[in-house]
């Protein structure tokens, strides 16, 4: 079991930095904190719609799999711990 859990620690990590990365390379949609770091600013690189909609589909799977990491850790972690106690 302690096998799993280090497995999906470094899941965890692994995920969390790409998940905020993917997020950053969103394209900012006016407004609010984007502005604030220069995303009101338009760029011709990320014009594509496809790319843009290839990033949410990648960005949506990875944030549902980071979601189930935290869910599957907390389960391991609070039924790992019932004969200890």
């Amino acid at each position: 079991m302690e096998v799993l859990t280090i497995i999906l620690q470094i899941l965890l990590g692994i995920t969390s930095l790409l998940l905020t990365l993917l997020i950053l390379m969103h394209k900012g949609r006016g407004g609010g904190l984007s502005d604030m770091f220069g995303g009101g600013m338009s760029s011709g690189l990320a014009s594509s719609g496809v790319a843009e909609k290839n990033l949410n589909r990648f960005t949506v799977v990875l944030g549902l799999t980071w979601g189930l990491v935290i869910i599957a850790l907390g389960l391991i972690m609070r039924f790992s711990n019932v004969g200890d106690s």
